[in-house]
């Protein structure tokens, strides 16, 4: 076993503790409140073994799903977010398999006081598992190879906000040459290289490098790095081919997903009518202007449709005829706009797109045709993301944040169109409720900016432009 192979078996065993010790808490839950009245006879032995397997296999996944065994990844506060969404999630699921074993609805109040009990431990176990994480992996001595200025300043940026996975120890600009890059990366005695904004065929070179010296590589990918991702792999006379395309949904999926989005939409409007119903008089009452509103969006191949919102905002936001996004400590959000677009209950009306079939539950987000156009000047390859039905959330809002760069977006966007499937939109759907409490996700554009294209999305499209 090497010394890679035992850390990676430490940080299985730093995670399997905070699992021993919930599934141990359900045990208690399970034995004192639930395993008597199982339906007929109460289990014995295997039983009773099957259900704390089963407790700890949906924890584990959730837990997995929501980043609660990223150690390497995040901070100890996320790490312990991570776990509080998943161990709410997982006490929602074993409720309701409790029910079926029992055949009538359970008493609920054990199963909330395990929740806490779970919470509880993985708050507890989040920072002195972070910081045996940071023993196991020390900052990796880490060489910054760049193109540009703005790919030099995301990829100083990445290495500080993770300063616990990185070490910069030093910084070299691709145009010195293959030589002189190998050279510096062996007097820095590097273990990890990464590569900013540099086109293909020196990063190739360095790739291939790095790989062979036994380095770790991180690519900050283009365009067409997600392109040629989405191909499909074929071998023609003996030799292996990629075949890139326009996205085209197979038939299956494509008719899978549109029964999930008319099954969804119906469901969540059922639910949600009496919140539908209290705010849209709260709006109405506040200021005597309408509940909704309406607005121009692009979705699939730029068809524009009308997209419905809850008003957030006063009635004249935007009287001069300019669009603009929400800035941070937008003045025209009003005090009901901030609650509902915190809670994310302003995009409850979108049910009636989906089930118009304008747009989709997942998917990526639909701009307005104004800004988009604003975005294509800077970034032509902006319309890629329209390959697809405009969705009502996506890789981009999950991982990404409002005010995120629409470069970063449209990577993010085109990562998802490039893996569609049902898991995939699964995945993100439940990834989806970590992101709904998180505050910073809806995080406005910086003061005096009318959308969020700033120097370095003209910066990196014109990279793209000199790579391709």
């Amino acid at each position: 076993m090497n010394k890679k192979q035992k850390k990676e078996l430490a940080m299985l065993g730093l995670n399997i503790v905070v699992i021993i010790l919930n599934t141990l808490w359900f045990v208690f839950i399970w034995q004192n409140y639930y395993s008597s009245s199982v339906y007929y006879i109460p289990f014995y032995g295997r039983g009773n073994y099957a259900i704390y397997g089963i407790f700890a296999v949906v924890y584990y996944s959730f837990a997995k799903l929501y980043g609660g065994f990223g150690l390497k990844n995040t901070r100890a506060t996320e790490i312990a977010y991570s776990h509080t969404i998943a161990i709410v999630m997982t006490g929602i699921t074993m409720y309701f398999i409790i029910w079926l074993l029992t055949r009538y609805m359970p008493a609920i109040l054990p199963i909330v006081y395990g929740m806490a009990l779970w919470i509880v431990t993985a708050v507890a176990w989040a920072k002195p598992a972070n910081l045996m994480m940071r023993r196991i992996y020390p900052p990796t001595p880490t060489v910054i190879v760049y193109d540009n200025p703005a790919a030099f300043k995301k990829g100083m940026y990445i290495t500080k906000v993770a300063d616990w996975r990185y070490n910069v120890v030093g910084t070299i600009d691709v145009k010195e040459g293959d030589d002189k890059v190998f050279a510096f990366i062996h007097e820095k005695k590097a273990e990890a290289v990464m590569l900013c904004g540099i086109h293909s065929s020196p990063r190739n070179t360095i790739l291939k490098y790095c790989i062979a010296e036994g380095m770790e590589v991180y690519i900050r990918p283009n365009i067409g790095d997600y392109i040629v991702n989405s191909s499909e792999q074929l071998v023609l006379a003996n030799l292996p081919i990629m075949l890139c395309n326009r996205s085209s949904q197979a038939p299956l999926y494509a008719f899978v997903k549109r029964a999930f989005d008319i099954f969804f939409a119906l469901v969540i409007l059922v639910i949600f009518s009496p919140v539908l119903l209290i705010v849209g008089a709260i709006i109405k009452m506040y200021d005597g202007g309408p509940a909704l509103y309406s607005q121009d969006r692009l979705t699939k191949n730029g068809k524009i449709f009308k997209i419905y919102k809850f008003r957030s905002m006063r009635v004249d936001a935007e009287k001069d005829g300019v669009a603009r996004l929400a800035q941070q400590d937008d003045d025209r959000i009003t005090p009901i706009g901030k609650f509902i677009r915190a809670t994310r209950i302003d995009e409850l009306p979108q049910m009636i797109n989906i089930l118009r079939g304008e747009m989709s539950v997942v998917g990526p987000r639909p701009e307005r045709p104004e800004i988009t156009a604003q975005y294509e000047r800077n970034m032509p390859e902006f319309s890629l993301r329209l390959q697809v039905k405009a969705g009502l959330t996506g890789y981009a809002q999950v991982h990404g944040r409002y005010n995120t760069s629409p470069y970063d977006k449209l990577q993010m966007d085109l990562m998802y169109i490039a893996n569609q499937s049902i898991a995939t939109d699964f995945k993100i759907i439940l990834e989806t409720v970590k992101v709904v409490f998180m505050p910073e996700s809806t995080e406005g554009i910086a003061e005096g900016e009318i959308t969020a294209a700033d120097q370095d999305v003209k910066t990196d499209s014109k990279t793209e432009e000199k790579n391709s």
